[in-house]
Formats: structure tokens, C-alpha cells, sequence
């Protein structure tokens, strides 16, 4: 509904990543853990589940990309959980949850860091980087999750730059890798609640515009506008 009433997209994005997003929320402190979403342009999620918990105001459903709102569609750093860090610029968040998390354990604090990131991420040389750094410091603290749907912005994952096998990678970087269905809610759940030595990879295998049968695995619906038929 959002999505729709301001005429914007990244609905298939959304789509792909909801029940992700919809196991963490039910799960993170905000008062001991962080979300850093990196794949920012699913911010529509991140608004509608901090409204539905109450870490945001109903504004940002209501005003969602409207004129000079700040609930725009990439995430950007206004305050609230989960926007904290900017989104939206692949590569960018998991630096910056590595910071995070390596304060709160140079601190002695509790909760962990929780980093959604795209597949297409995996293509940027600051998310290794990041990852040769988690390992060094044993940040078991902070978790990962792909969201693997296999498609970024102008296509296909493995035609434009193959970054498989993703889990072999991972843990070569000294992580904990988990291989989840990312639309099972039980399973994403039994995988964060894994007790970890390290830091944590779960890679989520998600299908772009899940739930909508025109959208599912198109990504077309990457960025396109709902016209009133296809919202009905």
C-alpha cells in the first residue's frame, strides 16, 4: 500500500526480504541490539515494522516518500532503529556494522548487530574487507544475513558477476555460515538462535517478489511502478 500510494517501487526487493525482516523484528532488543540494512532501498519494510512495533511514528507509513519526508525509499541515518547507518550504496553497511560491533565489544555490552545485506553485495570488495576484519576481532556478536534472490538491479546475480559458492566463501573468511530458506519463518528463526564462536553468515535463499505470482522471480520488479489493476 505504500509502495503503491506514493508511486515509487522496489516492491520485489521488499517481497523477497519480509519474512526476513518479520523473524528479526520479533526477536531484536532495541535497547541492546542494532539493525544495519544495508540493502536500504527496503526501507517500506523497515517503516511499516517500526510502526508496527513502535519504534517509529505512524508518519512514516502515512508520509512514505511524500514530498520533503524524511521516510524516503532508501534507509538514511534519522535516528530511528534500523536507521542508523545509511543504505542504499552497496557495500557500505557492513563496514559500518563492523564498527558497531566491535565497539560494543570493546565495551562490554550486551546484543548483538544484525546486517540484512543483497546478493549483489557480495560483489563489493568492502564487504570481504569487512568480513577479514569481523573474523580478526571474533566479533561473534554480529550476524549476517543475504537476502539471495539471485537477481540485482540489471539482472541476474551470476550472469553479471558470479560471486558463488557464496557459503564457501564465508567460511574461508573464518565465519559460522547457515543455509536457510529465506520464507521460513521456523527455520530463520532456529538459525538466528544458533549459539555462535563467530561471527555469524546465515544466506537466505529468497525468491524477488515473493507472494505475488506476475512478480515472483521477475525482475522487471526491481524498480516499476503498480498501476490500480495490478494493486487490486
Amino acid at each position: 500500500s505504500m509502495i503503491y500510494k506514493a508511486q515509487v517501487s522496489h516492491v520485489g526487493s521488499n517481497f523477497s526480504c519480509i519474512d526476513i525482516l518479520t523473524v528479526l523484528y520479533s526477536k531484536m532488543n532495541p535497547k541492546k541490539d542494532k539493525l544495519v540494512v544495508s540493502k536500504g532501498w527496503v526501507a517500506a519494510s523497515v517503516y511499516a515494522l517500526n510502526v508496527k512495533y513502535g519504534y517509529m511514528p505512524q508518519e512514516a507509513i502515512d508520509k512514505y516518500c511524500d514530498g520533503n519526508s524524511p521516510y524516503i525509499g532508501l534507509i538514511e541515518p534519522i535516528g530511528y532503529f534500523g536507521c542508523e547507518i545509511g543504505g542504499g550504496s552497496m557495500g557500505l553497511g557492513l563496514p559500518g556494522a563492523v564498527g558497531i560491533a566491535l565497539a560494543k565489544k570493546l565495551k562490554k555490552e550486551e546484543g548483538k548487530v544484525y546486517v540484512l545485506m543483497s546478493d549483489g553485495e557480495m560483489q563489493i570488495g568492502t564487504t570481504w574487507e569487512s568480513a577479514l576484519i569481523a573474523s580478526q576481532h571474533k566479533l561473534d556478536n554480529l550476524v549476517v544475513i543475504v537476502d539471495n534472490n539471485g537477481f540485482q538491479a540489471m539482472g541476474e546475480v551470476k550472469k553479471i558477476l558470479n560471486t558463488e559458492p557464496l557459503i564457501d566463501k564465508w567460511a574461508s573468511f573464518d565465519w559460522s555460515v547457515w543455509e536457510v530458506r529465506g520464507h521460513d519463518f521456523e527455520m530463520i528463526e532456529k538459525a538466528l538462535n544458533a549459539k555462535q564462536k563467530k561471527p555469524y553468515c546465515l544466506i537466505a535463499d529468497t525468491i524477488k517478489g515473493k507472494g505475488v505470482s506476475f512478480m515472483e522471480g521477475n525482475n522487471d520488479w526491481h524498480y516499476r511502478q503498480i498501476d490500480k489493476e495490478q494493486y487490486e
